[in-house]
């Protein structure tokens, strides 16, 4: 990954540096962060993480620890440093959202913040939903929301992600993109475990749990997210932008590419769907459509894979059953 002379330029004058592009991850540590740090190591970039001290960063990275949640912790991890993007893979409030824009201006150039297809929970439409389906500059922000309780902030994901969105919509304090990514699947260290609870009830012949009209959704490999961010911090584009792959899944298409790598073959697949009003629903199970449309991050010159083609490989890599 390179920079044109002009942003070249650019950085030198602004930053006093040379053609190093200096990138800082803010968490990142697993699953597809990870992936995108030694995207970007391996692309000659300088890359500072920074996280709370529990494990360290992937090899080749400079390293600084702090709480994202204290402001002066993390004034004081960074001093005087600056960088020419700032990735925020961890910002899940609005209160995180302002001391960021707080803590990074006059520190970055660019800011790209992953965000989630989750910000269009009230979209209720059967047609892939576009960007400007959610603007964040019309979305209340209300930061006495008991953001740092945990269990709220686990029912208030989208919510929040969408108040974060909002909070640098309203004050930019520089360049910014909200990439909103799809259900992300494959890896071998998957650890939301959302289709080993598929594996284990077809596995078992349990009932799988689904509304009664179940909905599919778009989803991205995780090689895929990852190369999409490493792409999104080397481009100059801004505001909010969807990362998909193209196609809709359902549930049922989860379940019988998982059947082709359990015991037994498609005779595992003993498991019924039944249909539920009330109570939990199993993982990617949805009561409204997930589907986000990808053409502005293809215009702007990304190519996304097609879902189908990469979900047999996701699902081997998940159960380890890659060869």
């Amino acid at each position: 990954m390179t920079t044109g002379s002009t942003e070249q330029d650019r950085g030198e004058e602004h930053y006093g540096r040379g053609a190093v592009r200096e990138v800082c991850v803010i968490g990142g540590n697993r699953y597809f962060g990870k992936r995108l740090i030694a995207r970007l190591t391996a692309a000659g970039d300088r890359v500072t993480v920074i996280n709370r001290g529990s494990s360290a960063p992937p090899a080749g990275t400079i390293h600084l620890v702090a709480d994202r949640n204290d402001e002066n912790s993390l004034e004081k991890a960074l001093g005087s440093r600056t960088f020419d993007v700032v990735v925020d893979q961890v910002c899940y409030t609005p209160r995180q959202a302002e001391i960021a824009r707080r803590v990074f201006a006059g520190r970055t150039r660019r800011y790209v913040m992953t965000s989630t297809v989750e910000v269009y929970e009230y979209e209720d439409s059967a047609e892939l939903v576009r960007e400007d389906a959610v603007n964040p500059r019309t979305v209340p922000v209300d930061l006495e929301l008991p953001w740092d309780d945990p269990e709220f902030l686990d029912t208030h994901y989208g919510e929040g992600k969408r108040q974060a969105e909002a909070v640098l919509a309203a004050d930019p304090a520089f360049p910014y993109v909200t990439v909103r990514v799809a259900h992300v699947l494959g890896g071998d260290d998957d650890f939301t475990g959302r289709l080993d609870h598929y594996a284990e009830r077809i596995r078992a012949g349990e009932a799988i749990a689904v509304p009664a009209t179940n909905h599919p959704a778009t989803y991205i490999h995780v090689e895929e997210i990852a190369d999409f961010l490493a792409w999104v911090v080397g481009e100059e584009f801004t505001g909010p932008v969807n990362a998909a792959s193209h196609g809709v899944l359902t549930t049922g298409e989860l379940c019988e590419a998982l059947t082709e790598h359990l015991p037994g073959g498609r005779t595992a697949f003993q498991a019924v769907f039944r249909a539920v009003e009330v109570g939990e629903l199993s993982p990617f199970s949805f009561t409204r459509s997930y589907g986000m449309d990808n053409t502005r991050a293809e215009r702007l010159g990304f190519a996304f894979g097609k879902a189908r083609e990469w979900l047999p490989r996701a699902v081997a890599e998940t159960l380890g059953k890659v060869n």
